[in-house]
């Protein structure tokens, strides 16, 4: 865990690799991922079936894939009535957040040219969900109930099942969401399966949802066969503080996102260098009582910096650089600060507003970009699963109007039947 000051010699220097830490190599499973899509668009669901039980250390036929009524009936009776209830908030809230990005088509006219834009929801959606040692019915909510809100009519989930374990929560999680089909599928070959479609498993118009390298690197190869959310990258999370911030607070926010995976990124930028102390004493106590000492310990090692700025506005400058995924502004005026950020997936305002509270309940979406994308892409949601065409109408006398103008511009491109589509048409 390194503590770097702005009067270190590197210091700049270990800024811009924070900046362009961008770096994931999908060169040593990029041939196989390959083959893995390749199989399963020739052989179909024999393919999906094989992979499966190779990956997995499965049994299943064909017939086992799809999970039935009666395992998601299991799945409830495997839940705590605390859990259960606990799930439903958060679909309430998250639903109800959603509801605000509903959007609608729209018309308007100019004299007799009449023009719009049709909203229309996408069709069928699959959504990848990490299975195994991990369970994360949250990524379940998150992905699915924008898509419900959205108006898409089939939505599709996927998810390993390891030796046939099935995470009770995320099969609640799905069906309080509303999925449509689950199958106990994995991996490359699940993204595979729904980009081509199977006897068993429809093609899907979108895939979103968290995975490991093989299933993010499956996604960006299918990508123009179907649509994606994004290729994530570690999680992580950039805590702005002055003097006013608590340390254990901070502490605690920090140690939240190591224990992710060990190349998950945390980060505090504070122009007070008594905090950053504080905060390392406070790591060094708190992650004695956690449990994934192993992968926090990786993180902590080779990901975490606490970086201490000249003044607050160098540490904000630098917070809109870095682009982070989460962003946690543990300041005294939160909401005021807030106005000169640029750059930041999700912002958390104020010292009583942890990542968590994001990450499960508040109601905005989980799903944000890594790795600096925040500089150019947003949150899922409902706009994620719409698609917009363009209206357009013109009349006899409108297009005599503009006619002649349209053709100079199609001759400017030497494009000489699209001229004459309109001329043919023009008095």
């Amino acid at each position: 865990m390194r503590l770097l000051k702005f009067s270190d010699p590197d210091y700049r220097e270990e800024i811009e690799r924070l900046v362009n830490r961008c770096d994931v190599d999908f060169s040593t499973q990029d041939e196989a991922v390959r083959d893995i899509i390749e199989r399963v668009k020739k052989e179909g669901d024999a393919a999906v079936v094989a992979l499966t039980n190779q990956f997995d250390h499965t049994e299943y036929s064909v017939e086992d894939l799809r999970a039935t009524k009666e395992e998601v009936q299991q799945a409830y009776d495997a839940v705590k009535l605390e859990e259960l209830e606990a799930l439903k908030l958060a679909a309430d809230n998250i639903e109800r957040y959603h509801q605000k990005q509903v959007q609608h088509s729209w018309e308007y006219k100019e004299g007799e040219v009449y023009l719009g834009q049709m909203i229309r929801p996408l069709e069928t959606v699959g959504v990848y969900v990490p299975g195994g040692k991990a369970s994360y019915p949250s990524s379940v909510l998150m992905n699915v109930i924008p898509a419900r809100v959205a108006g898409v009519e089939r939505i599709v989930m996927v998810s390993p099942t390891p030796r046939g374990e099935v995470s009770p929560h995320c099969l609640v999680a799905a069906d309080i969401a509303g999925v449509d089909e689950i199958y106990k599928v994995g991996g490359a070959q699940a993204v595979a399966a729904l980009a081509l479609g199977t006897a068993t498993i429809p093609r899907v118009d979108k895939i979103v949802g968290p995975g490991n390298i093989y299933v993010a690197l499956a996604k960006r190869l299918v990508f123009g066969l179907v649509d994606i959310d994004m290729i994530a990258g570690p999680s992580e999370i950039l805590v702005l503080a002055d003097d006013t911030a608590r340390a254990d607070f901070i502490a605690a926010d920090l140690l939240s996102q190591a224990e992710h995976d060990e190349d998950a990124v945390p980060i505090l930028v504070t122009p007070s260098e008594a905090l950053a102390e504080a905060t390392r004493e406070e790591i060094n106590r708190q992650k004695a009582e956690l449990g994934r000492k192993g992968i926090v310990d990786a993180s902590l090692e080779n990901k975490c910096q606490l970086i201490v700025t000249r003044t607050l506005d160098e540490a904000v400058d630098l917070a809109n650089r870095v682009a982070p995924e989460h962003l946690e502004l543990a300041v005294d005026n939160p909401h005021e600060m807030v106005k000169r950020i640029r750059n930041a997936g999700a912002v958390f305002m104020g010292h009583y507003t942890p990542e968590a509270i994001g990450d499960y309940l508040a109601g905005p979406n989980h799903v944000l970009p890594t790795s600096g994308t925040a500089r150019f892409s947003s949150p899922l949601g409902v706009y994620d699963f719409i698609k917009r065409t363009s209206l357009i109408s013109y009349n006899k006398e409108e297009l005599d109007r503009v006619g002649r103008a349209c053709s100079v511009l199609a001759e400017m491109e030497a494009l000489e039947a699209h001229s004459r589509a309109v001329k043919i048409r023009i008095s």
